[in-house]
Order: structure tokens, then sequence, then C-alpha cells
């Protein structure tokens, strides 16, 4: 999942996350929040852990977090979708065997030309610029937490891994899909580290901030909204890993380029399984699906990495998603495009049948994608205008 990632406003406005007296930003600012905080405030009760001592805990807490909000009857839906799961989702797993692994683009240190591989890397790297490692650095980071995204799986209800090594298909999923995740990480941390160009120190620092504060996306122990929110962040992820790609083609370092573009193939096979799931889910319980679909929306799908902190910048995390809006990398019109993609990809304005709530959400979803267009350039706008601050992963460059 991860990588992701990078964000917009839409995304960094996580509204149960807004600490209540906390004033939103003003457009002198560097965040992006701006836009549209006051759109989306909560009257959910937050704290902030200020002390330096306590950044082991998270560092926002929602105190009103719902948990267990599946009725206890839906749970049986997803028991029930064991042999499907097995037949219709496990296939987009690869057999080890057949997988890339790090290794396969990296120099091999067994070998005499180790050295020349290695300084090749670094010369390469010397002429992207500092923007562009911000926004990979962040992605990196993104993927390192993925322990987190692990264990909100397991939260689910009717899905969980009950034993941490359960023979069930969606413990089976869980668990490969976390395997295959696995590789994003370690390969864009020891490429970053062979570049020469970032502080490995401070983000080591800021992976084990994020991993420590856990992730906190609001899911409720509710698999219906867990792969809602699932779908959505691997569809950005491939979007943010092919814009990387395409970013670093210009200036000739072909290798990161496969190394990005191999990324987001996997993170589209991923997107294909998560978005097969809720299709299922529209076929079995569509008045259901379509309800948590426009809740997501409503609370907005906030990045698996929103709690970012490297030890100095409290908002870090917006900084890195303005720097990804400059560049193009993933940026508010993105965050439209999954939106149009997913409604189209289920098919979400023919559904017929509906609750009067159903009707109301499907309403919801369907008028939103309007709304968010009439935004994006503004958005786009802001972010390119914003003033280039220091960022501790670049030695305190700005970007």
């Amino acid at each position: 999942m991860a990588t992701s990632i990078v964000t917009d406003s839409f995304l960094s406005s996580k509204s149960l996350r807004l600490h209540p007296r906390a004033a939103p930003s003003t457009p002198g600012l560097r965040s992006p929040r701006f836009f549209v905080a006051s759109a989306v405030r909560s009257a959910a009760t937050t704290v902030e852990i200020q002390s330096p001592n306590e950044r082991f805990k998270p560092y926002r807490i929602n105190l009103n977090e719902k948990t267990h909000s599946m009725p206890p009857q839906k749970v049986e839906i997803f028991k029930s979708l064991e042999d499907w799961a097995e037949d219709n989702i496990l296939v987009y797993l690869k057999p080890v065997e057949k997988c890339w692994q790090p290794q396969d683009f990296l120099p091999d240190a067994t070998t005499e030309g180790f050295y020349e591989q290695a300084r090749e890397i670094k010369e390469r790297a010397k002429e992207i610029p500092d923007d562009y490692f911000v926004v990979l650095v962040g992605d990196m980071i993104t993927e390192e937490a993925l322990p987190n995204y692990q264990t909100f799986l397991n939260v689910l209800d009717g899905v969980k891994d009950e034993t941490g090594s359960s023979p069930t298909s969606w413990a089976n999923w869980i668990r490969g899909w976390t395997a295959e995740e696995n590789r994003h990480g370690d390969l864009l941390n020891k490429y970053l580290y062979l570049s020469g160009r970032v502080d490995m120190r401070q983000i080591e620092k800021s992976i084990q901030y994020l991993i420590g504060s856990g992730m906190g996306a609001g899911m409720e122990n509710n698999p219906y909204l867990g792969f809602m929110y699932t779908s959505f962040q691997e569809r950005a992820t491939f979007v943010t890993h092919g814009s990387t790609a395409r970013l670093a083609k210009p200036y000739g370092d072909h290798n990161l380029t496969q190394i990005c573009g191999t990324i987001a193939s996997d993170e589209k096979r991923h997107e294909v399984a998560y978005t097969k799931i809720v299709e299922k889910l529209f076929e079995i319980d569509p008045d259901g699906t379509v309800q948590a679909f426009a809740y997501m929306m409503k609370k907005k799908i906030v990045m698996p990495a929103w709690q970012l902190y490297d030890g100095r910048d409290d908002k870090i995390f917006d900084h890195y998603a303005t720097v990804a809006q400059r560049i193009g990398a993933y940026t508010a019109r993105d965050y439209g495009d999954i939106l149009e993609f997913l409604l189209g990809r289920w098919k979400v304005e023919g559904l017929t049948g509906l609750s009067s709530e159903g009707r109301k959400s499907q309403e919801y979803v369907c008028e939103l994608l309007p709304r968010m267009r009439n935004l994006e350039e503004r958005i786009i706008s802001k972010a390119k205008q914003a003033p280039k601050i220091p960022f501790s992963w670049i030695f305190d460059r700005e970007a």
C-alpha cells in the first residue's frame, strides 16, 4: 500500500484528526489543508501529543474512534466468501519464485563490479532535483510502515488472521499481500541509500516514528470500509509510483524508472484484487456497500502516512504532499480521477433497488466528483505557489 503515498488537500484534510481548537491554515502557510478543512471539520474530540517524550504514541488520538461498527450478521457474508476469495482473489498473488526481488535492481556486493555500479547510481542521482527526492523518500517511508497496514487488515471483522498463520483465504491474502508489498520499501530504501542524496538517519527516524504511531485510518474494524480504503489506496499508489517512474526518465536514470514502474505494476495487480472484492460486495449487498462508499468519501481518504514525523517538523506530511502536488507526482486531479475510476468500475450510478439511505448515498458519491473537479485547479495552483521549505531528509535543503 503503500506508498503512497503522496496526497492532496482532499486527503490531508482528515476531518477526524484535526484538533478541535486548531485554527485552519491560512493561505500564507505551506499546507494546502485550508482549502477544504472548513467543509469537513468534525465534532470528534482529539488530543494531540505535544511532548517529544510521548512521540512513541500516536501523534493525534481520536477519542471517539468507533470500533466493530459492522453488524454481527454481516460477518457471515465474509465467511461465506471464503471459497470465492480462494478462487478469485488469491490468484492475484504471485508464487515467490516468480516474483522480482530488490536485488534484481541493485548492484551485487559479491562481484568485483559492485563499487563501479554503486558509483554509477550515485552519479545518475546527481542529475535529479531535490523535490523529486522528497517525494521518493515520502513514498519509501510510507512503504516501510507496512507493519501498520498488516495490523490494520488483521483487525477487520470477518477477514482477520485469527492465529497469525490461519489457513483461511482471507488470512492467506493478507499475509501474501504483505509479503509482496514488503519488497517495495526494501528496494526504495536501498536505492536511496546508494544515491547519496538523502540523510538516511533522518529517514530511518521517520520510519520508526511512523510505525510507532500506527495508522488510525478510521476503518472501525469494518471490512466494508477497509476494502473501500484499500481499493482507493492501491489505485493511488499505482498512480504515484507510475508518476515517479515517468518523472525520473528525463534525467536519464533508467534504473530508477524501472524500479518505480515495477512497483507500480505490483500496486496495479493489488488494486485489481481489492476492487474485485468490493465489486462482489456490491453484487451481494449493494445497499450496505454504497452506504459504506459514501461514508468513506465523506470522511475523506486519509493517506496511510498521515502521521508522518521526522523529529522536527510536525507538518512534514502536508509539506511532502505539497511538493508531490507541485511536481505532479500525485495531485488533486489524481484524487478525482481515482473516484471517477471507482464509480465506473463498480457501476455505482446504475445501482437499483436501494433503500432510501442507499439512494442518498448513491446520490452523494455520484455528485461528489463534479464538486471535486471544481476545486482541482485551485488546489494545484496554490501548491505550486507555496514557498519552498527545508526538509531534514535532504540535509535541510529546500524543496
